[in-house]
């Protein structure tokens, strides 16, 4: 009986350091993503280049596929040239879907400078453990841009 005790804290202990190590895990991801909207907005190369992999790709509303770390930068800081405003994207579910891999899903709005109506868009991050713990870098994003249910 003992044994099966110990076995039950043992697991318990598990569940929990696992579910604080997800959560933990999870707020590093969204810090990730408002460090990347901070970054466009700052229009910065460098900090924006520091979250990503050298291989990242980005899928944009438009249709354009920007592959690697160089392009995705470069288009970025382009596109927040060309579509001035400001940006908020608001993560509403991260997922594990393997060891250091995450999907972090959520809603992507700019605000017009010129009183037009925000851009409301939907959008996905391909997250994956760097170096450190708690270190996420960008793999990939795809922006999309909602469009009526199919009937």
């Amino acid at each position: 009986m003992r044994q099966l005790i110990a076995i039950a804290l043992c697991c318990a202990g598990i569940v929990s350091a696992s579910a604080q190590s997800g959560t933990t895990d999870e707020a590093a991801i969204k810090e990730v993503v408002r460090r990347y909207v901070d970054a466009r907005d700052k229009r910065d190369a460098t900090l924006l280049a520091a979250l990503f992999t050298a291989d990242a790709d980005q899928l944009t509303t438009t249709g354009e596929w920007r592959q690697g770390r160089d392009n995705v930068v470069k288009g970025s800081l382009a596109s927040s040239e060309a579509n001035p405003g400001s940006r908020q994207i608001t993560i509403e579910r991260v997922r594990f879907i393997a060891n250091g891999v995450a999907v972090a899903d959520g809603r992507y709005e700019i605000a017009g400078t010129s009183g037009a109506a925000p851009r409301r868009m939907r959008t996905m991050f391909v997250m994956v453990r760097g170096a450190g713990a708690s270190d996420w870098l960008i793999a990939a994003i795809r922006n999309m841009a909602p469009t009526e249910p199919a009937r």
